[in-house]
């Protein structure tokens, strides 16, 4: 028998006897469900300076 760690509670469990999978019961799913709608997790993002995301038009060697 495998079991596998409940990633809200930490509780060990065998994932056959769930229907709330990776969760171990319904509550660590809806748990986990009401952290993302209250945006406890995020994805962070890679800042950019403003100077960077101006496009400048390629300079071409002018003839003299």
């Amino acid at each position: 028998m495998t079991r596998i760690r409940c990633p809200v509670c930490g509780k060990l469990f065998d994932p056959s006897a769930t229907e709330a999978m990776p969760f171990c019961s319904r509550r660590c799913r809806m748990i986990d469900l009401g952290r993302w709608l209250g945006e406890q997790y995020t994805i962070p993002i890679a800042e950019q300076d403003d100077e960077e995301d101006e496009t400048q038009p390629p300079e071409f060697p002018t003839e003299e």
